[in-house]
């Protein structure tokens, strides 16, 4: 197991303070990130790059992860776009007819492919609600195309009874985007950096589009399968080609991760994870450097490939803050609008928590800094109405990166309990409260789907924000946190991020986890007071940035 992919048993009465060392280090020993294979992005691999190493090991990764259902993925309409990649995939590896040559049974592939296709028919028809995941409008259409194109062309003997099958897109979605997209490629026109995420579905010749390239080391749109689709496009890639030595690193063990890299976001929310629970551990050198120079006026993205974004420049200007380094937070002022603030301009949506994360970045510079600028302290006061404003009736709320509403709720309430300045910020925090014990499961849990880890971890740190002396918070805290320990290490919590699909960055909620070990841990009645004593104060030690609870 990875040393980073789940909370170790060892942790239940031992050393947290180790146990964050190791995870800190861990981010060090793979600085690209720590991601759990992706069915969508795998399958685009199979579908793009049969020639690169571990194709066989990513077919059997796709039968191994086929639902009873036939379906793949998390529940409900996550499932649509790991399904479409996966049994598109398979469908194309058929019609290849190197299925055989490559070590697989034509009939066990042929039988996957089938039970794909008889899921997909029946959600389609079925009118699926499709979850906004980002590049869904691009990605849904491009598949059910490519899926109709291989079944009116269905040879093999197993598909027959598919041929000239049509699937149909979902309720609201027509391809227009699509198609619009694709033939402003096909023109020449260059395409704004977000959309190089999604290279795979985009065209059929991205080497020749406009300004598209390989950044940092290697990735196109930091993923796997935009990336092997530029280097598939191209008439003989160079055996020392960056691109290629990125698949060949990422794919060596077969199944493929994405977004990756994550370094930026990985190290800025593992690092202000554990700080602001006062666990005492070290950030080396090389982590404050990393995060320190992926600054620039525009922000930081979450990794090499990928646009800047306030959500991941407004996280990594707080944990620079909090192992006191000096930060210039001007550049987040580019992402202001009407509304707040936006993860990226013209970004199609709003999202609670990048403004809760903009308001922990204002919060720390305001209270850290002697005179701070008015501007900073009305923002402020303007987010704290603005996080109240989107609270749902219950308490709790909802966001387009995240499929569990117990991460958002943790984000809005740690950032208005900390910092909000107004009794709206003492009320939505009470509510959250109240939402977080009214749906507590029988086993001490906390989930959307089913009690997991993670977002236990979550609703214990809307828990320690209750004010003193809460009915109900103290005996929900203890049994959240005996849930904690006897889930530690047990098995790996299901992906809830959002990306192309819903993805797990384990190093991030282990993080989180930890965290909210060690807060229980110290004391399980903790309240919003002694929450606000338990930030670290950041000091200089040995050459390296301390993160301590002394």
């Amino acid at each position: 197991m990875n040393r980073v992919d789940a909370v170790p048993a060892d942790i239940v009465g031992g050393d947290i303070d180790a146990a964050a060392d190791d995870l800190i280090a861990g981010l060090e020993a793979e600085p690209w990130g720590h991601v759990a294979p992706s069915v969508y992005e795998t399958a685009r691999l199979v579908a793009l790059a049969p020639w690169l190493d571990g194709h066989v090991e990513r077919i059997s990764y796709l039968l191994e992860t086929q639902r009873a259902d036939g379906g793949w993925g998390p529940p409900q309409g996550y499932a649509l776009v790991p399904t479409l990649s996966a049994t598109e995939a398979l469908v194309a590896t058929l019609r290849s007819g190197t299925a055989a040559q490559r070590g697989h049974e034509v009939a066990h592939l042929a039988t996957a492919a089938t039970r794909g296709l008889q899921a997909l028919t029946t959600w389609l028809r079925a009118d699926l609600l499709v979850p906004d995941t980002p590049g869904a409008d691009l990605i849904v259409p491009s598949l059910v195309a490519a899926l109709n194109e291989h079944l009116d062309h269905a040879t093999e003997p197993r598909l027959e009874p598919w041929q000239g099958v049509r699937l149909g897109l979902p309720a609201g979605m027509d391809g227009t985007r699509l198609v619009q997209v694709r033939h402003a490629m096909a023109a020449g026109a260059e395409l704004p950096d977000k959309l190089l995420h999604f290279l795979e579905v985009l065209g059929p010749a991205p080497r020749r589009a406009a300004g598209i390239r390989p950044v940092g080391p290697g990735p196109v749109g930091a993923s796997p399968a935009a990336t092997a689709a530029w280097v598939a496009s191209a008439d003989a890639p160079s055996p020392t080609e960056p691109a290629l030595t990125y698949l060949a690193s990422v794919a060596r063990g077969g199944p493929v991760p994405c977004p990756l890299p994550i370094t930026v976001f990985e190290s800025a929310w593992v690092v202000s994870g554990l700080a602001r629970a006062g666990l005492r551990t070290t950030a080396p050198p090389s982590i404050v450097a990393r995060l320190s120079a992926a600054m620039d006026p525009a922000g930081t993205p979450t990794g090499a490939g990928l646009p800047a974004d306030a959500d991941t420049t407004s996280v990594a200007l707080y944990a620079l803050g909090q192992l006191g380094q000096p930060v210039d937070h001007r550049g987040l002022w580019t992402y202001e609008t009407a509304d707040g603030f936006c993860t990226w301009p013209g970004e199609d949506g709003f999202s609670v928590t990048t403004n809760a994360h903009v308001l922990d970045a204002f919060g720390h510079h305001v209270r850290s800094s002697p005179e701070p600028a008015r501007r900073y302290v009305t923002a402020i006061d303007r987010l704290t109405v603005t996080l109240r404003e989107h609270q749902m009736p219950d308490g709790q709320w909802q966001d387009r990166w995240h499929a569990s509403p117990y991460y958002a709720t943790m984000c809005c309430t740690l950032a208005l309990g900390d910092f909000g300045r107004s009794p709206l910020a003492v009320e939505a925090v009470a509510r959250a409260v109240d939402w977080v014990l009214s749906s507590q499961r029988p086993d001490g849990s906390w989930g959307r789907w089913g009690g997991t880890a993670e977002e236990t971890a979550y609703a214990l740190h809307v828990l320690l924000t209750a004010r003193p002396g809460a009915a109900g918070v103290g005996a929900a805290l203890r049994r959240g946190y005996t849930f904690l320990l006897g889930a530690a290490g047990q098995k790996p919590d299901p992906p809830l991020w959002y990306g192309k699909e819903l993805y797990h960055p384990a190093a991030i909620v282990r993080a989180a986890v930890l965290a909210a070990l060690h807060l229980a841990r110290q004391r399980p009645e903790k309240t919003a007071a002694t929450v606000a004593t338990a930030v670290p104060k950041p000091r200089q030690a040995g050459g390296k940035a301390v993160i301590s609870d002394a």
